[in-house]
């Protein structure tokens, strides 16, 4: 049998969805499959995607025309097409239009919308699902979602992203001192600084948890439209938070830190959760979406919108080091039972398999 070949397509590229190609392309790479992936050059840049062995070709995240043909000619010849995320997906179906390709799409996240925006969104959800021979979805209940949209083929899959770096003995120091807390407690959140990732609520928290002395230093890692926001509430209110950008991974401040904060209004298999988990960091999170799945008892739940809630179970930890202690080891016998890398690349392959069997029988005819 002739060389698989697959081109993975990645839109504005999220932390957790870079991360998941930047390991399907090396593992898909080593197991003889032919990988392109396009993306945004922004994206290629932070995650280099041609040291996993796989093609890359820059293809911008727009609907026009030229970047619809751009795609369309990055899949000539492909026997699968993977897309990552509901515009992703939504674009490579139109560039696919006419072709026999089949089409996965991982269904990476849950987005939100009000208004006239909210009926786009339930459009742009029913397309992609639709268009898609198969949605792989990390939570049941955007398998559930999948389905109601109309998806042919819906079905829960790993989302695994490679386990951290360890850290050197002298790593968490540093990266205490850079942030200016090393006589304080140092809490770590990340995201996109968006809405329905909780960080208003955050800052409600930080403002409740001011009074403990020394005053926790609350670092939010990654960029959004609501920044400038945040940072006005931030010098108005004179909380103890900052914002420092994006960054590739949140791996050695989390190795760094006291606790790490997941205020999500919805979350799939969080990066930043199971990054934590598997640093045997102490982890406060929103009980929604695929989380409580996620991290099973090894996390502090909490409802979401809830800053007394948050800051209740963040001050509790850090004034116990013994819970903490045991939240932390918790935490990696949790991760421990997750699926591999293998696990996920293994599982994505056998979809692949799966579908382009039927294209090969039909060529060999």
């Amino acid at each position: 049998m002739s060389q698989l070949r697959t081109v993975q397509v990645l839109g504005g590229g999220s932390a957790g969805s870079s991360a998941h190609v930047g390991s399907l392309a090396a593992g898909l790479v080593a197991r003889g499959v032919q990988v392109t992936v396009c993306a945004p050059s922004a994206v290629d840049r932070a995650y280099d995607f041609t040291a996993t062995g796989a093609r890359f070709l820059p293809v911008p995240r727009r609907s026009d025309p030229a970047a619809v043909a751009a795609l369309r000619a990055a899949c000539t010849g492909a026997d699968v097409v993977h897309a990552h995320g509901l515009h992703a997906a939504a674009r490579t179906a139109l560039a696919l239009s006419g072709r026999a390709v089949p089409l996965v799409m991982t269904w990476h996240t849950r987005r939100y919308a009000e208004g006239a925006r909210r009926q786009i969104l339930h459009l742009l959800e029913r397309r992609a699902a639709r268009a898609a021979a198969v949605v792989l979805a990390p939570s049941s209940d955007l398998v559930d979602r999948a389905r109601e949209r109309g998806a042919r083929d819906a079905r829960l899959a790993p989302v695994t992203v490679p386990a951290p770096r360890p850290a050197r003995p002298d790593d968490d120091a540093k990266v205490r001192a850079e942030l200016g807390a090393v006589d304080r407690p140092l809490l770590i959140a990340g995201g996109s600084l968006v809405p329905h990732h909780g960080f208003g609520t955050l800052l409600d928290a930080a403002g409740l948890w001011r009074r403990l002395d020394p005053v926790p230093l609350l670092v939010i890692a990654g960029e959004g439209r609501d920044r400038d926001a945040l940072e006005r509430r931030i010098r108005d209110e004179e909380l103890s938070v900052t914002l420092i950008g994006r960054r590739a991974g949140v791996g050695e401040l989390l190795a760094a830190a006291d606790l790490a904060l997941l205020p999500s209004r919805w979350e799939g298999r969080s990066l930043l959760a199971q990054e934590a988990l598997r640093s045997g960091v102490p982890l406060v999170a929103t009980a929604v979406g695929g989380v409580p799945e996620l991290v099973g008892g090894a996390a502090e739940l909490v409802p979401y919108g809830n800053a007394e809630a948050l800051a209740c179970a963040a001050v509790r930890l850090l004034g116990d080091p013994g819970a903490r202690a045991r939240l932390a080891e918790a935490g990696r016998v949790q991760a421990a039972g997750w699926p591999t890398e293998d696990d996920t690349i293994a599982h994505v392959l056998s979809v692949y398999d799966e579908l382009a069997q039927p294209l090969a029988t039909g060529r060999a005819r």
